[in-house]
């Protein structure tokens, strides 16, 4: 995939933000920034680094959001603020042999889509 001038421009955005965005939230940022892209310049370059699998898509009741990562991950959502974090975690291999059992398929990989409230701040992470 080339990397055009504004397919660079989308990416270095997601990555500064590292956040889930909308092509809506893209366009503007971009723009307030003294970029100058259009509206469908944005969504044809995230479809492209999408299908590409450079950037990963949520597909939302409210429409689509983009982030900045491409590898298997999951996530968790604020019911409150709607906001979307990233999650690093790995089911118990028990757990992941009891749904093979019960479903008959051979899990390669998984994604993890949870929702909640914040009861208190996170843990730091660990290194």
């Amino acid at each position: 995939m080339r990397l055009s001038r504004q397919r660079r421009m989308v990416l270095d955005l997601l990555w500064a933000e590292k956040s889930h965005l909308s092509a809506r939230d893209i366009f503007e940022k971009l723009n307030d920034l003294g970029r100058n892209i259009g509206h469908t310049s944005v969504y044809q370059n995230l479809e492209a680094l999408q299908s590409a699998g450079v950037i990963e898509c949520l597909d939302r009741a409210n429409g689509r959001l983009y982030g900045y990562r491409s590898d298997p991950h999951s996530h968790i959502t604020c019911l409150e603020s709607g906001a979307i974090e990233d999650l690093d975690v790995e089911l118990p291999p028990d757990l992941l042999r009891q749904i093979e059992e019960r479903t008959g398929y051979r899990i390669e990989t998984y994604t993890l889509n949870l929702t909640g409230r914040r009861c208190r701040p996170p843990l730091e992470k660990q290194p």
